[in-house]
């Protein structure tokens, strides 16, 4: 979602009108989109949710809200229709298939997704995230990066203070519905590290529902000051003020931490498709911006391990800012607006 409403924000700044349109799971995560954006909620599914009854209607209400996308289309006639990934997006894309209205999509991860598989040979152009992205024989993709939002933008190149004996921030996040990993291995790591750097730590930690209590009594047992919830609306203000990012390496997570410029240890959601999270990162690994830890290496004592390092050296923290910032690509959006601009013209010509 945060990319696309990256794109809303540009395409409304350049005079033009926006619509999203997603399912109710995706409406969930729209609040900080403009108010000038219409969301439409569709029917879609997915064969990866629910029991049998949920997977045997799945094409019934793929069919039902791409049919009720298309009646809509061919009422608003848009100019563009670009899709996101994810199964939210297909009946707007099959719809503008279907109308042979331009489209395109955008790909955030180094691997596409399912959904963005079965598109990327029946739109007219495809956008890529991550550098460089595995796609199929005779597609050829376009790198424009993953747009960040407008608050995120506003945070790019924040100054970073390296760490040493004063309050140090670290922000702990697992995409946006957490991460159980993270809330099992993270809060015991940083509690097992030297007290000298311990009592200078303040934690913003994002965990699931289920696991934030337990999180946050763990973190007030030991003393450590700590601040937990299921999801943060602020993440660019608190990652500008953070020493270390922790986090999945979700390609929106990536694309924050490269814009502001944080060090960071990422963790790769061991059963993404095609290991796409693990791509995702490597860009960061490269630049030496990031400490990248497989799931199942991740243990409480590696991760204090790793923790220490970073914020026991100043100097090679200041380092790692520095090159996460040197893969960043502050202008995606405006590139990705660039390309839906191109496609309406060339309708039009």
């Amino acid at each position: 979602m945060f990319p696309a409403q990256a794109l809303a924000e540009v395409m409304l700044a350049r005079g033009w009108r926006v619509r999203l349109s997603t399912d109710a799971r995706g409406a969930r995560y729209t609040g900080g989109f403009p108010d000038a954006v219409e969301i439409v909620e569709v029917n879609s599914a997915t064969f990866a949710r629910g029991g049998l009854a949920a997977k045997l209607m799945v094409p019934v209400r793929i069919v039902v809200g791409a049919l009720g996308a298309a009646w809509r289309m061919m009422r608003e006639k848009p100019d563009v229709v670009v899709g996101f990934g994810g199964y939210p997006s297909i009946p707007a894309l099959a719809a503008a298939y279907l109308l042979r209205v331009p489209r395109m999509i955008h790909e955030q991860n180094g691997v596409l997704g399912r959904v963005n598989e079965i598109f990327s040979k029946r739109v007219d152009a495809v956008a890529c995230g991550t550098w460089p992205t595995a796609l199929p024989d005779g597609v050829e993709g376009v790198h424009v990066g993953n747009p960040v939002r407008g608050a995120v933008l506003e945070r790019a190149g924040a100054g970073y203070i390296p760490p040493g004996d004063y309050p140090m921030d670290l922000l702990v996040m697992g995409g946006s519905q957490g991460a159980r990993i993270l809330s099992d291995v993270v809060p015991p790591a940083i509690a097992g590290l030297p007290m000298e750097m311990l009592k200078n730590i303040r934690v913003s930690h994002q965990a699931r529902d289920e696991d934030a209590e337990r999180v946050s009594a763990y973190y007030a047992e030991q003393g450590i000051d700590a601040d937990v919830q299921p999801f943060f609306d602020d993440v660019p203000r608190r990652m500008s003020e953070a020493q270390l990012v922790i986090s999945r390496a979700g390609a929106s997570s990536v694309a924050d931490i490269s814009v502001i410029g944080r060090p960071s240890i990422l963790i790769p959601f061991a059963a993404a498709t095609g290991d796409h999270q693990t791509a995702n990162a490597r860009g960061l690994v490269e630049a030496g911006a990031a400490i990248m830890v497989p799931e199942d290496a991740a243990s409480p004592e590696s991760m204090t391990a790793q923790i220490e390092m970073v914020l026991g050296d100043a100097d090679a923290a200041l380092q790692m800012s520095i090159s996460a910032l040197s893969t960043g690509k502050p202008e995606a959006a405006e590139a990705l607006a660039g390309m839906v601009e191109a496609l309406a013209n060339k309708r039009n010509t």
